[in-house]
């Protein structure tokens, strides 16, 4: 077992993102979480060396300019482009695929290829049939290979999508209908068996005040997610991590795994079909029998497409044996003496308690970095082993 210690002096800011109250689908779960006097149950997390399972990388289609969508003419193809999710693939893909399955039902063909099979592929494949669509995949890799299985995962829509510089009233106006789909999507899964749960998160701080890095969307989404509700604020004695305040917000997560599965089961069910297969110009997509073509490639738009605004954003996990009695997710940002800051993250799920993150732009090393693992790693031993549990 490897013993090391890091950030020896650390103070803890506001970080991470903050989820916010649901709309009234999941009324049995919401009635629970919207009491500001109910009791989390804080099981202890065991972080240790030895505990790591695996560390898994995935590389985020990132556009400063948002996700693309739209449909443009290729001969006789229609092909509707719906890629550049960066961080929120997980989060919006339903509400993206339904605008795209829109724009696909202009052509009167009902034959429709989907390119790739992460979350964007696989959801824009079943609005797609749910509109009378025969679909096929075309995919380099299909789930658990996928980069959608490596994300945390949770509903963050904002997460790595937009620059703030680049938004526009119209992207804000899609944007908003993407959210919106996704959002009521996504809480009729749970309880289910697609690995979509309400979970508490919570962000650990010593300024209450201080603004929220879950997204600069000048209130964006507040009309979809919060409904007016104020952040459940836990003082000194409410919670206990080593800081003065605790943000209480219910959260709607995500197993990749499950879910993945899941959309795959769905699709097949419905008669679709998944063909491993990789193109390398848009004239490769002459060839296929389909007319109506939905591009979901992300990251392959750059060299399929020549998407010069595409760009990775490489992320990293570590996921740790599995707690199943560690019931909530915290997150918190430890400053050392140097000046620099580390993101303490935790997610616990079935297949084991998922730690850490990284936002590293335009890199596409799938390589983990053990200096990045050790640094999640030993800032997330320091924060749990100063949890004050009784």
């Amino acid at each position: 077992m490897r013993r090391r210690t890091f950030l020896t002096t650390s103070a803890i800011a506001l970080c991470g993102a903050g989820l916010h109250a649901a709309e009234p689908g999941a009324a049995r779960a919401l009635s629970a979480l919207a009491d500001k006097k109910r009791r989390t149950e804080f099981a202890p997390v065991q972080v240790e060396w030895d505990r790591i399972i695996r560390t898994t990388v995935g590389l985020r289609p990132h556009r400063d300019s948002g996700f693309v969508m739209k449909a443009e003419k290729f001969g006789d193809k229609t092909v509707v482009h719906n890629y550049g999710h960066g961080g929120a693939g997980m989060s919006i893909a339903w509400g993206t695929g339904a605008m795209a399955a829109d724009l696909a039902l202009k052509h009167k063909d009902r034959r429709a290829a989907v390119l790739g099979c992460g979350s964007p592929g696989l959801t824009a494949a079943r609005q797609l049939q749910r509109r009378g669509f025969k679909v096929t995949i075309y995919t380099k890799t299909v789930p658990p290979d996928t980069t959608s299985n490596m994300s945390m995962a949770a509903f963050t829509p904002t997460s790595g999508l937009v620059d703030a510089g680049k938004r526009t009233p119209a992207w804000d106006k899609q944007f908003r209908k993407a959210v919106d789909i996704s959002y009521r999507q996504l809480q009729q899964f749970v309880d289910r068996g697609y690995g979509v749960y309400w979970i508490d998160q919570f962000t650990a701080t010593d300024d209450p005040d201080a603004p929220t890095n879950r997204a600069d969307d000048g209130g964006l989404l507040d009309d979809i997610l919060r409904k007016g509700r104020s952040p459940d604020i836990l003082g000194p004695g409410e919670h206990p991590f080593p800081t003065t305040y605790a943000i209480r917000t219910p959260s709607l997560s995500i197993e990749p795994g499950i879910y993945l599965d899941r959309l795959v089961a769905d699709f097949v069910k419905a008669g679709g079909r998944i063909v491993i297969r990789t193109f390398d110009t848009p004239y490769d997509l002459m060839a296929l029998p389909e007319r109506v073509i939905v591009n979901c490639t992300g990251l392959g738009s750059l060299t399929l497409f020549n998407d010069q605004e595409l760009v990775p954003v490489k992320g990293q996990l570590s996921v740790l044996m599995p707690q199943p009695e560690v019931r909530y997710r915290v997150s918190a940002r430890l400053a050392s003496t140097d000046g620099q800051f580390t993101s303490v993250s935790m997610n616990p799920r079935t297949d084991g308690i998922v730690i850490g993150n990284l936002q590293e732009r335009g890199s596409w090393s799938l390589e983990p970095s053990d200096d990045v693992r050790d640094r999640n790693i030993g800032a997330a031993m320091q924060f749990f082993g100063a949890m004050r549990i009784t």
